[in-house]
């Protein structure tokens, strides 16, 4: 019988086209760039890398209620893809904060969602958001900031 094997030299399907690769190349790209965000954020706050998801959604989720579209679109262009698609789902808070609102009602939902202590809110918001910065531009961080009342830009802002 004859050997009905591939000829050497000709590449399998198990390969992949190109485009299939530059796509799981992406993805992994994607995965580590996220995964290095939770681990800064664990770092940061002191938190086990399912509260920091949890953490990073629920301050994000707020924040973004905060800003006009525009600048959502904007900020969700600089994050981690997989952040991204995690605020897309995020409807939790979409009619539990008003449009206008500040420091003490973002602390206390945050809090809310994440069964804290109310003293332990704020290190977790602004470990959140210190992890945010770093992984947008400068001018995205000054646009985000200039949307914000006074009470949240103090959060929002790095620490000196």
């Amino acid at each position: 019988m004859a050997d009905q094997r591939e000829p050497q030299g000709t590449h399998s399907h198990q390969e992949g086209s190109i485009e299939e690769r530059r796509a799981r190349r992406r993805a992994a790209h994607a995965s580590q760039t996220y995964a290095a965000f939770i681990k800064r954020l664990c770092d940061r706050g002191g938190m086990s890398p399912a509260v920091a998801q949890q953490a990073a959604v629920s301050v994000l989720c707020a924040v973004e209620q905060r800003i006009n579209s525009d600048e959502t679109r904007d900020l969700e262009a600089q994050l981690p893809n997989k952040l991204a698609d995690l605020l897309h789902r995020c409807e939790r808070h979409e009619d539990e904060l008003p449009g206008k609102f500040g420091r003490e009602d973002l602390l206390r939902r945050v809090g809310e969602d994440l069964a804290l202590n109310p003293d332990a809110v704020e290190p977790v918001v602004r470990a959140v958001l210190n992890s945010i910065r770093d992984l947008i531009s400068e001018g995205e961080a000054e646009d985000v900031m200039s949307q914000l009342p006074e009470d949240l830009r103090e959060l929002w802002r790095h620490p000196v």
